[in-house]
């Protein structure tokens, strides 16, 4: 493995970095507050990171993708988490569903979906699998598609969909065989926006990553063809294992992001903050916190590159992501609260964005699969040739 970036990955890096600095950061705080002008601003953003490749990141050049690799897509989405984790969420999310439809589609599906996503001309996508009963486990969820002649109807309700008030298109699991086993009848379609049968619900008020929408989105005997079931009938249950596995890559990356630029304001404070006659970042007790929330950041850095090589380069890579995505998002929230105490009082009021990144951190130990799934995937996986 290699630990240095290529020079397109640099670039791509590089190129994330600047735009989340000049673009993405002057929106971060209005776009969390719902302030008037922020959403538009938000959708601008969406458009011209698709126009600079970051829709499509993993997906080939031939449907328009930026066919850039996973570990420069795990670079990329650090770079947004810094700047903006509401608009890194939405493209992490977006690329995930890109790579679904290029990984199962068919050659009309990749020529239809692809190009629209990666281009910008569906401003997002969105993966419709949670329910409220089934979250952590998504073998039991209820949403039920019925064969009507050569077309579907899908009824049930999706809840916590990101980006779903702006998507173009989602990706939507439900039940096609309800006499089989759990988990084993289960089949995936894509569904277009406009659809008719497709509502956008409420959107949830969020304690963080309020800038990006979160929605509930109701199936009311929607009729799709034939053609939009994605992959084989009844495999829809692997293909969401296999795509939350590389979507733990994304979500491991953001909260690295939101981590690191925590510790940094924190870093920038304790070089101006001065008590008892110096600055407080001459105290060793200050000094440690940052040491240690650095390095374990660094680590976590590491953990995600590995991941993102191994799916990268078509080896295993499941066990591995749930260890990036544990620790990453583990360290995030540690680096937040830290930087929030090395700050004291300062970095509780909103004059400081440590609170906003404090909020935006804590989701990440929770989709995509929690903290203590993640460690049954990694514990099964250590266990399953002895027990």
């Amino acid at each position: 493995m290699q630990l240095a970036l290529t020079q397109e990955q640099q670039l791509i890096q590089d190129t994330a970095r600047q735009f989340a600095t000049s673009a993405l950061k002057p929106n971060a705080t209005a776009l969390d507050q719902h302030a008037a002008g922020s959403r538009g601003q938000f959708l601008d953003n969406l458009q011209h990171l698709a126009e600079l490749g970051f829709m499509g990141l993993n997906i080939d050049a031939q449907y328009g993708g930026s066919d850039a690799g996973v570990v420069a897509f795990s670079c990329a989405i650090t770079e947004l988490a810094r700047a903006c984790a509401a608009t890194a969420v939405t493209v992490s999310v977006t690329n995930m569903v890109a790579e679904v439809i290029q990984a199962v589609g068919s050659d009309e599906q990749k020529a239809h979906y692809l190009e629209k996503i990666c281009n910008g001309e569906l401003a997002a996508a969105a993966f419709c699998l949670t329910e409220s009963s089934a979250g952590s486990d998504p073998s039991g969820m209820k949403t039920r598609a019925i064969r009507d002649g050569d077309d579907w109807l899908i009824s049930g309700n999706k809840l916590y969909i990101t980006s779903a008030e702006y998507a173009g298109c989602f990706v939507v699991w439900a039940v096609t065989d309800a006499s089989a086993k759990r988990g084993k009848g289960i089949s995936c379609f894509l569904v277009d926006a406009d659809n008719p049968g497709l509502t956008i619900g409420k959107a949830e008020d969020k304690m963080g990553q309020c800038g990006s929408a979160t929605n509930e989105v109701i199936f009311d005997n929607c009729r799709v063809p034939g053609s939009a079931l994605l992959g084989n009938e009844n495999q829809g249950y692997a293909i969401a294992v296999g795509e939350l596995a590389g979507g733990r890559i994304g979500v491991g990356s953001l909260a690295l992001g939101i981590g690191l630029a925590a510790m940094d304001v924190a870093r920038s404070y304790l070089g101006e903050r001065e008590q008892f006659g110096q600055k407080i970042g001459n105290f060793q007790g200050l000094q440690w916190m940052l040491a240690d929330r650095y390095t374990e950041l660094e680590a976590a850095r590491l953990l995600l590159m590995q991941a993102a090589w191994l799916k990268e380069n078509k080896q295993a890579f499941a066990t591995a992501a749930s260890m990036a995505k544990l620790f990453a998002s583990e360290k995030a929230n540690d680096a937040c609260y830290s930087a929030l105490q090395m700050m004291g009082g300062a970095g509780y009021i909103a004059d400081y964005p440590l609170e906003r990144f404090a909020r935006d951190a804590r989701i990440t130990s929770i989709y995509e699969g929690t903290s203590e799934v993640q460690r049954i995937i990694i514990a099964r996986d250590l266990l399953k040739n002895i027990l």
